[in-house]
């Protein structure tokens, strides 16, 4: 009996096992990923009957419930009256008629939004608007 392999033969590599595993690991890894939407800021508005829509080239204030300051969705650093006015001077261009849409949320202090009525003066833009979202119909 020869135990011996030939020296012909050339030793094999079954990937079957390996690509088992892989394909279990893969399938693993999609079931228990969870994906969040943490890119969008969200903001419950206050609500009012008016129907008057920003026209796109507004300067858009967004406030959150903790008095967190973002200029066309892009979050301040501090919610200081300084860096508040150095951006909305810095997004606006010198454009003193430019408008401005203030997106207040419900819960925001009101210290927040009057700090931006009053940068928005100092800076000499006038044209102010504050967004808000339509009641749910009532039904009977």
């Amino acid at each position: 009996m020869n135990f011996r392999p030939s020296p012909d033969e050339e030793p094999e590599i079954n990937l079957i096992p390996l690509i088992d595993v892989l394909l279990m690991t893969l399938i693993f890894l999609i079931v228990t990923t969870s994906f969040s939407r943490e890119a969008q800021l969200q903001v419950k508005l206050p609500e009012a009957t008016s129907e008057t829509t920003a026209p796109p080239t507004a300067l858009r204030i967004t406030i959150d419930a903790r008095g967190q300051y973002y200029i066309n969705n892009q979050q301040l650093l501090s919610a200081t009256s300084d860096v508040l006015r150095n951006a909305m001077a810095r997004e606006a261009g010198g454009d003193k008629d430019r408008p401005i849409v203030i997106q207040a949320d419900a819960k925001t202090p009101h210290e927040a939004v009057v700090r931006v009525m009053d940068v928005a003066r100092r800076l000499g833009m006038t044209h102010l608007t504050f967004a808000t979202q339509q009641p749910p119909e009532s039904r009977p």
